[in-house]
């Protein structure tokens, strides 16, 4: 039999991998759907995750396309000054890894009903709002990221194809079974992220020529930027890079969900502490594999990315052994894949969470949490995919776009949630003034900067748009909190 053209498929290794990587994912997911009975099993996994599995399904949503894509980016852009990138998302869940326990004795499925309870129906509607704006985003570049492997597997295929093909698999992957599947694949997902990175790390080390031959690189006057580490660290770009992820991670919704999902609460205590380590060595290893790339790149071993975005996909595809390339190809999908159904899921969740409530309230007969529920689950996960692939074709750049994604809700929802733990003065109408303003201020100082409205080398042009949507939430919901307390007091006792 003669060999197919090379054409077809030039990395064979690449794509039987990916196939069978994507195939177990199917099988495991099928395998889980027919148990799914309630809301409940949907949604959290039963309650019952253990702490191998819930660290595996924490770090697997946390890396994502942000890091493999919009971290390998700014590192591409800057070079050693990205180190220091990973720091809000280490010191986000350091703070969260205080409350995870408290958050696990609470016998709420999401956020809102943590948010419900303390300031009732329209803040946990304003909530879910924001929620669905920001995590439908958050989908929409992840595929991208996902198209950008399919492109590179299957040569002539298109953008637009390779993005259909990706949020279809997707897609129908979350509907499948929700929590269950993405819990115990999330696993699968996190370790095959931490061997195929760590992995290729050294080898691309050497591949460089080691520290020699890195310095010797980084020698060119064309790249003293590249080997200034504080070259770019600014404290407004600290501030720019690090508070979006920060307050993201203090308000996730994946991460509160996984919370509830844990099987104690000394489960979800412990597993956030060990997610504090997973999510500093990878992160930082990520950009390391990035800025090495940066490297060889300069050196002539590997061709300029047309999207620097792409520098990782790249690495595995032109520079590591194909069957190591194969292993690193299979991170970048597990990173697709288990970053875009986590927040699809959530949304969904959000939603259906607020349907069964106010069902129960309209008939008195509690919350129903049946396999109507589940049905609608999955409905609107395929709504919220398809919305997201309609934003996918708005924009190549994922650094940029994760970033004002993280600041829209993490400006919006985070201080209000954070006053519920630790701020008993904290009222009703404080909550919705703080959210709010933090959402408006949010798309209005991005929309001014996207026009370029600021006068040009101001501080207001430098300065992106979640430090001034974090003082507005923040000031709003001290003033305002502050100003009604007494209200407060005699319309909210359950918070008090």
């Amino acid at each position: 039999m003669p060999d197919l053209p090379s054409t077809n498929f030039p990395y064979p290794y690449h794509a039987a991998f990916v196939v069978f990587y994507l195939l177990v994912l199917v099988g495991l997911g099928a395998a889980k759907s027919g148990k799914i009975k309630n809301q409940e099993e949907f949604s959290l996994a039963g309650r019952n995750l253990g702490l191998v599995v819930l660290v595996g399904t924490l770090l697997a949503t946390w890396i994502g396309t942000g890091s493999i894509f919009g971290n390998a980016q700014q590192t591409y852009r800057l070079g050693l000054g990205a180190f220091i990138i990973p720091l809000g998302g280490v010191l986000g869940i350091l703070v969260l890894s205080t409350l995870a326990g408290k958050i696990r004795r609470i016998e709420g499925m999401w956020i809102q009903d943590i948010l419900d309870a303390r300031f009732g129906k329209v803040v946990r509607l304003l909530a879910t709002l924001t929620l669905v704006l920001a995590y439908v985003i958050i989908v929409s570049y992840q595929y991208r990221a996902g198209a950008s492997v399919v492109e590179r597997l299957v040569p002539g295929i298109g953008s637009g194809q390779a993005t259909c093909i990706v949020a279809a698999f997707v897609i129908a992957y979350t509907a499948l079974a929700g929590m269950i599947s993405v819990a115990y694949t999330d696993l699968a997902n996190g370790i095959l992220i931490t061997v195929g990175i760590l992995i290729a790390l050294p080898l691309l080390y050497f591949q460089a020529g080691a520290m020699s031959g890195i310095e010797a690189t980084l020698q060119k006057p064309e790249l003293a930027a590249v080997a200034d580490f504080g070259h770019a660290l600014s404290a407004i770009n600290v501030i720019n890079w690090c508070l979006p992820p920060f307050l993201l991670i203090l308000g996730d919704a994946n991460m509160y969900q996984r919370f509830f999902s844990a099987r104690s609460p000394s489960v979800a205590k412990r597993g956030a502490i060990l997610l504090i380590a997973g999510i500093a060595v990878l992160e930082t290893a990520i950009i390391a594999v990035a800025f090495l790339g940066r490297v060889l790149v300069e050196q002539g071993a590997l061709p300029a990315p047309a999207n620097q975005a792409h520098i990782v996909v790249a690495l595995a595809f032109d520079v590591l052994p194909p069957f190591l390339g194969a292993v690193l190809m299979g991170t970048i999908i597990a990173v697709v894949v288990s970053t875009a159904d986590s927040f699809l899921l959530a949304p969904a969740t959000a939603i259906v969470r607020d349907v069964t409530l106010t069902r129960a309230a309209e008939t008195g007969d509690g919350v129903a949490t049946g396999r109507r529920d589940v049905l609608l689950s999955r409905i609107i996960v395929v709504v919220f995919g398809l919305a997201a692939l309609s934003l996918a074709f708005a924009s190549d750049e994922f650094f940029g776009i994760a970033l004002f994604a993280y600041t829209v809700y993490g400006a919006s929802v985070t201080p209000v949630l954070i006053a519920v733990f630790f701020w008993k003065r904290a009222t009703k109408a404080g909550a919705i003034a703080s959210m709010c303003s933090g959402l408006v201020v949010a798309l209005w100082w991005q929309w001014m900067q996207h026009t370029k409205s600021f006068v040009q080398g101001s501080m207001a042009a430098e300065v992106d748009a979640v430090l001034p949507a974090l003082l507005a939430a923040c000031i709003a919901l001290v003033g305002v909190s502050l100003l009604t307390a007494d209200t407060g007091r005699r319309t909210n006792p359950r918070a008090h």
